[in-house]
């Protein structure tokens, strides 16, 4: 998402290089050109106006500074402009209260039941919480037996009441439940329809007055564009919903409605999501998502994404591996795992500082590691553990079991050495220390 607006953003700001001082005329271009590339990111119209008439008058309004040119401002504005518009901060859900109720809205096809199972894994894995899902579509086949396979995907239970097609009673009867068996948090998945109908929105208010639950989110396809806002401000309208999912982020989509959806219902974008897995849910940061937008990286979620994955005992026995030169292939293969588990590698080159726009065309996807583990597989214990002894003939044949070639095998080998090599290096100097959190 947004590489097309990104593109279109950074030929904007070109138009501004070289030039003295920002003026009424070349900040006039510049905007123009701007306000274009928001519309064909499927940008409402009156919102990309407004927008760029703010930026206009903050631009016009300021004195350059010396050690700052023209472009280098504009780019500094408009990132806090889009910040801004996307709500300026993160905001979280409420699940202060126990038991906390949370209702999934939105239409069908949306990807409600998905991240109801996604929420469930993030509020009991991030939050430490012992969630309860609820099946509260009675009317879509097999909906309720994809939501107890989510359920079981993420180890969350599901309740269900076979038979009973009053969706009210049901929840009614979930929240009742969930005190009993001491879930401090509940997750009504519900119906949705393929548009906004009078029925949908009478059963959807029904169950929020029946359970008054402390947080309402509407879940929306980002891939619809201005579509999904507009369905956003029907729902809002009727349920005055506490914030936006934006799902389908990975999707070929243009962006418009994360940058919209905030500034016509009023109301926070809280998660966004992106993939299939389970684990694929952030919380929405709008300065994060502008700084990605205008190719400045995101190297604040990189480094959070490995502080999940990072085991402080492990790091320190790695360090005295390292340092007595016993870094090994089970080592290697140990840390290319940890990388994995961090997400699509691809999506996290992106957040490296410069790095989005030097990937955007590579093909990058989750099986880039798959023929250095088959290498890796195909050695003996002693090979992995010794790696000195990986002679012509054990190459040769670890090539054969790997389905690569002995060249292949050869450059790893290489690869290997030069970075255990290193390593012993920065160890040595004392940055791996403090690489690893160490004083």
């Amino acid at each position: 998402m947004f590489e097309n607006l990104s593109d279109r953003l950074e030929r904007s700001f070109k138009i501004l290089k070289g030039q003295g001082r920002i003026t009424e005329i070349n900040i006039a271009e510049t905007l123009k050109d701007v306000r274009r590339a928001l519309l064909d990111a499927d940008v409402n119209f009156k919102i990309a106006k407004q927008f760029t008439d703010t930026v206009k008058a903050k631009a016009l309004g300021q004195d350059v500074l010396k050690a700052v040119n023209p472009s280098q401002m504009i780019v500094k504005i408009v990132h806090d402009e889009l910040a801004a518009l996307m709500g300026g901060d993160k905001s979280e859900i409420n699940i202060r209260i126990n038991p906390s109720v949370i209702l999934i809205a939105g239409l069908q096809g949306s990807g409600k039941t998905t991240f109801s199972g996604k929420l469930a894994l993030w509020v009991r894995t991030k939050r430490s919480k012992n969630p309860i899902l609820v099946a509260g579509d009675v009317y879509r086949p097999a909906a309720i037996e994809q939501l107890k396979i989510v359920g079981t995907q993420v180890e969350v239970p599901v309740y269900t009441e076979e038979g009973n097609m009053n969706p009210v009673q049901i929840v009614k009867n979930s929240v009742r439940e969930a005190k009993i068996r001491g879930h401090d948090v509940v997750i009504i998945d519900t119906a949705g329809r393929l548009a906004v109908d009078e029925e949908m929105m009478n059963e959807i208010s029904s169950i929020k007055e029946a359970v008054n639950p402390h947080e309402i989110l509407f879940v929306v396809d980002a891939m619809t564009g201005q579509d999904a806002v507009n369905t956003a401000k029907e729902f809002n309208d009727r349920l005055d919903f506490d914030g936006v999912i934006l799902t389908k982020l990975d999707g070929d989509t243009r962006g418009g409605a994360a940058l919209s959806i905030r500034s016509v219902v009023n109301k926070p974008v809280k998660f966004v999501s992106a993939g299939e897995k389970m684990d694929a849910l952030d919380i929405f940061y709008p300065v994060r998502m502008a700084d990605r937008i205008l190719g400045m990286g995101d190297i604040v979620s990189l480094v959070e994404k490995a502080q999940e994955q990072f085991d402080a005992e492990e790091a320190r026995k790695l360090q005295k591996k390292i340092a007595k030169d016993q870094f090994d292939f089970n080592d290697f293969i140990a840390q290319i795992q940890q990388i994995k588990k961090m997400g699509n590698v691809k999506d996290l080159m992106a957040m490296i500082p410069g790095a989005g726009k030097a990937v955007k065309d590579l093909d990058i996807d989750d099986n880039a590691f798959k023929g250095i583990e088959a290498i890796i597989r195909s050695m003996t214990p002693e090979e992995r553990a010794n790696p000195a002894v990986l002679n012509g003939s054990r190459r040769k044949r670890i090539a054969a079991g790997s389905g690569t070639s002995v060249q292949e095998v050869n450059k790893l080998v290489k690869q290997f050495d030069e970075t255990r090599r290193m390593m012993k290096m920065m160890t040595k100097s004392g940055n791996a220390a403090r690489l690893m959190g160490r004083k």
